[in-house]
């Protein structure tokens, strides 16, 4: 067993759940929050098989869109204080795959 964490931008989140769902996989869904822009993030949690691994990973990759935003993040540093606008690329999808010893469902 696998358990499949993809942190995805917010705007993405919807379309995700729903082609998880259009393909059978369960899914736990987090709202969470990034640390360096502090914007909204959803987190779906995906207990699988290892074989179904590969085919979770290409949808989360359908339905994450990478996306260029101008961003004004404020960061101190050596005393300075930076507030320029940045053009960051955000979005698409973080994944993490990691064993599952137990599975248990009540």
């Amino acid at each position: 067993m696998k358990l499949v964490i993809a942190i995805v931008q917010k705007e993405d989140s919807n379309n995700l759940q729903k082609a998880l769902v259009k393909n059978n996989f369960r899914a736990t869904k987090l709202a969470t929050s990034g640390g360096f822009l502090s914007q909204g993030n959803t987190t779906f949690l995906v207990g699988c098989e290892d074989e179904q691994v590969d085919d979770i990973l290409k949808v989360i990759k359908q339905e994450s869109r990478a996306r260029e935003e101008i961003a004004t993040p404020h960061m101190v540093s050596t005393g300075y204080e930076i507030t320029q606008p940045l053009k960051i690329t955000v979005g698409g999808a973080t994944c993490f795959v990691v064993p599952v010893d137990k599975f248990k469902r009540f």
